[in-house]
């Protein structure tokens, strides 16, 4: 055999080998890295590299075999998923500092960035916490001035209802395109198409969480509510504040504001506002009407407590709830059945932490992406 031909099947032969070597080795790291430490919560089996990551949709089975407390693995993220009243109770009431921290991704850190009021962390956090609860309620938040800005949006989402003549038709974008004026405070005609690809967007942000075509949805997003902010900036009177923007900008502007009030923060709490408080009410909304729906004997009794409570004439207040026991009960039962989220948003570890018994370790922010088995409470 010719030295040359040797030599080129010696090559090939190595470089198999070498290749067979890294692929074993890699798998046996990745293996490695996907042992689930002692008394941590059980979970499903995972593929390599991947982990659970085309199973994630399937918590709710999950919880079936493995309790209400239990770990799944996407790539090398580690989420350690929490349900049933109790236990989330205990989680995020009783524990509520051992999980109040958020994770990042590179993902979330390219869109949100560590701003707002839900991906940051920290001093800022509480700042940007402290400061939107205190503008939401001077804004009326539990106050009669709102009552009366959801009383006049009710007059235009019921003449678009009425517009239908009794047609069938999906009302989501209408009930949408309601409760997104009341949270911005500006009003956007229910015929304003760049507004409907907006919440169009918005819903499938929801939805689709970590899809990448929500990802395009949040950055469209994102920049719609910047054109507001730059609207705002252009009109903007410090003596008279119309809604959160304008308060947030007199907070920037003062000598003494904290060095976490900037517009970046401006943008990212304006979207989470937005976010926070469409999404779920519209949610809720919707699910309100599907129930009614499939349970008219339920709907029938409801109409008639409204009818003998606040009648034909006047719009609902929320001094007739005492008066109206069976529709408070109905509503509340909406919210308890009705799945708003898909998920919520994730948090972390910040020391050990006992959980229903399972151990769970404090995660190092600084090597979140780079730890063995990175503990992200959801």
């Amino acid at each position: 055999m010719p030295l040359a031909v040797l030599a080129s099947g010696i090559a090939a032969l190595s470089l198999q080998v070498v290749l067979v070597f890294l692929a074993t080795f890699l798998l046996l790291a990745d293996f490695n890295k996907k042992i689930r430490p002692r008394n941590f919560p059980p979970g499903p089996m995972c593929l390599p590299f991947l982990g659970n990551f085309s199973s994630f949709s399937l918590s709710f089975q999950f919880s079936k075999k493995y309790g209400n407390v239990f770990s799944v693995l996407v790539g090398s993220m580690c989420f350690v998923v929490v349900s049933g009243l109790q236990l989330v109770k205990e989680a995020l009431v009783h524990q509520g500092e051992n999980f109040v921290d958020r994770p990042t991704s590179p993902v979330s850190a390219e869109i949100f960035g560590s701003f707002g009021l839900v991906f940051s962390n920290g001093l800022s956090w509480k700042q940007q916490r402290r400061f939107a609860l205190s503008t939401l309620r001077n804004f009326g938040l539990g106050k009669r001035s709102l009552e009366e800005r959801i009383w006049e949006e009710t007059c235009y989402l019921n003449e678009a209802i009425e517009a239908e003549k009794g047609q069938p038709f999906d009302p989501q974008f209408q009930i949408h395109n309601a409760v997104s004026n009341i949270t911005f405070g500006d009003r956007f005609d229910y015929h304003n198409s760049r507004f409907h690809k907006l919440l169009h967007l918005l819903d499938e942000a929801c939805h689709f969480q970590g899809n990448l075509w929500s990802m395009v949805g949040l950055l469209w997003l994102k920049s719609f509510v910047r054109e507001i902010i730059e609207k705002h900036k252009e009109d903007w009177n410090p003596s008279e504040p119309r809604d959160f923007i304008d308060a947030y900008l007199n907070e920037m502007a003062k000598e003494d504001a904290p060095s976490s009030f900037h517009e970046e923060n401006l943008l990212q709490s304006t979207l989470d506002l937005f976010f926070a408080g469409t999404e779920t009410t519209s949610a809720t909304l919707h699910w309100a009407l599907l129930y009614m729906a499939i349970y008219p004997d339920i709907q029938a009794k409801v109409q008639a407590e409204i009818d003998s409570v606040i009648g034909q004439s006047r719009q609902p207040a929320m001094d007739d709830r005492g008066g109206m026991p069976y529709t408070n009960a109905v509503v509340h039962e909406i919210q308890r059945i009705s799945n708003i989220l898909p998920s919520n948003v994730p948090r972390v570890t910040t020391k050990d932490t006992i959980l229903a018994g399972f151990h769970i370790p404090k995660v190092n922010m600084k090597k979140i992406h780079h730890s063995s088995l990175p503990s992200i409470f959801l």
